[in-house]
């Protein structure tokens, strides 16, 4: 593959495809999108106090970002197969700046919730960073590069509550979106400078409507997809499982923690996250499934320290970091693994994958406040270990099957009788 971005625009000999600095500001940038989705959690209470909005109604804003975000991977993060990703970047930026100046500085409940509605659908860019990442990257590198991008797309989410809570206590909920906005408009300058102009890759000339269609063709055209697919529902089913009930114990007593407290949890699941981004580099040396494997035996025995929670928080800790860093392993290794398979439909790609991420987080969310009204903290721990346990054994048996079809492969006649 030919040097995708020039010696001027964030080159490194050792890496023509794509520089690490490079790999690095595609990171941040995806961070700090995705997220836009997650303050409002820790800022609800504020939110509806200043509205006037009850409770009842003030979680819509979690319900309407997420509806949206999902709205935005099907209608617009396939665009990138179809226009040049730098424009369709920089667009999104720009909008998403706007509408974050706009949830910071409204005094009307009414806009409040359309520029909520609108931040969400423009969060997708995220996943368009990943794929034009995954665009620019040589295919050596390719699994590398979506780890360490994907690697910001996580820590992004586990922090985003732990800024907001912060930034709430000291200076108000609106420094939240206020600075958010800086730092989106920052990152929109920096990558209108440095990313190439031309994108040496073919374009599909599908248009719109069947470029959406296609999205769903895929599913019936690459098995691979479908596979990491089931994987991508059950570990972020998981994740959810965990990060969206660890609240209620920790700040019931005997804990009562504060929630300033709670969201540094977000930087135990950060430092797992981190640790994960080799999987790519596993990855590209072919050794995928066993990193698959070997990850979702980590997330099934994270549970057992989870489950200690009261009799010390350090468990806990462990716990976060082995999930955190078993769901950011798998998430890396499927994205490598179906981004080899049609390089010329990565966006697309990209839309159809994330949406068993969206599927298996909303699957997850709901799944454990119930279970945890039903029976408690160790309800949650052990819905949360069968849905590992799941995984583990779809894995498992996937793998005796691929086994299976090499075997019956092998001892095939050259000559096809």
């Amino acid at each position: 593959m030919n040097t995708l971005i020039p010696q001027t625009d964030l080159s490194s000999k050792a890496h023509p495809g794509m520089s690490l600095l490079a790999a690095v500001l595609f990171a941040l940038c995806s961070g700090l999108a995705v997220a836009n989705i997650y303050y409002a959690q820790p800022l609800l209470d504020t939110i509806a106090g200043e509205f006037h909005i009850s409770h009842s109604q003030i979680g819509m804003i979690i319900t309407v970002t997420q509806i949206c975000y999902a709205l935005g991977l099907l209608l617009l993060v396939p665009l990138g197969d179809l226009i040049n990703r730098r424009k369709l970047i920089i667009v999104q930026m720009f909008f998403s700046v706007l509408a974050l100046l706009v949830v910071g500085t409204t005094s009307s409940s009414s806009i409040l919730f359309m520029g909520m509605a609108i931040v969400g659908l423009l969060a997708v860019n995220t996943q368009s960073l990943v794929a034009f990442a995954a665009a620019l990257a040589s295919p050596s590198e390719r699994g590398r590069i979506v780890g360490l991008v994907t690697s910001g797309i996580v820590i992004g989410i586990l922090l985003a509550r732990t800024v907001a809570g912060t930034m709430n206590d000291w200076i108000g909920w609106r420094s939240v979106y206020l600075f958010s906005a800086v730092l989106t408009l920052l990152g929109m300058v920096a990558l209108f400078l440095l990313l190439p102009k031309h994108e040496p890759q073919r374009r599909t000339k599908l248009n719109y409507v069947q470029l959406l269609i296609s999205v769903f063709q895929l599913y019936r055209e690459l098995p691979i997809l479908r596979v990491r697919g089931v994987l991508a529902i059950l570990i972020f089913s998981a994740f959810s499982i965990l990060w969206t009930s660890m609240v209620l114990p920790l700040s019931a007593p005997p804990l009562s923690l504060s929630h300033t407290a709670i969201g540094a949890f977000g930087l135990a699941g950060a430092a797992g996250a981190l640790a994960a981004a080799r999987a790519g580099k596993l990855a590209d040396r072919g050794l995928g499934q066993k990193t698959t494997g070997f990850s979702l035996m980590l997330l099934l025995l994270s549970w057992l320290p989870i489950g200690y929670v009261h009799h010390s928080l350090w468990f806990l800790i462990a716990g976060v970091i082995l999930l955190d860093l078993a769901v950011q392993a798998v998430h890396v290794t499927n994205q490598s693994l179906i981004y080899n398979v049609r390089p010329e439909a990565q966006s697309r790609l990209t839309a159809a994958y994330m949406i068993f991420y969206s599927i298996g987080s909303a699957a997850g969310s709901i799944a454990s406040t119930l279970m945890y009204a039903w029976a408690g903290w160790t309800g949650v721990c052990w819905l949360g270990a069968g849905v590992s346990a799941a995984a583990f054994l779809f894995w498992a048996i996937d793998s005796y099957r691929q086994r299976e079809v090499l075997q019956c492969t092998s001892v095939q006649p050259d000559n096809g009788d």
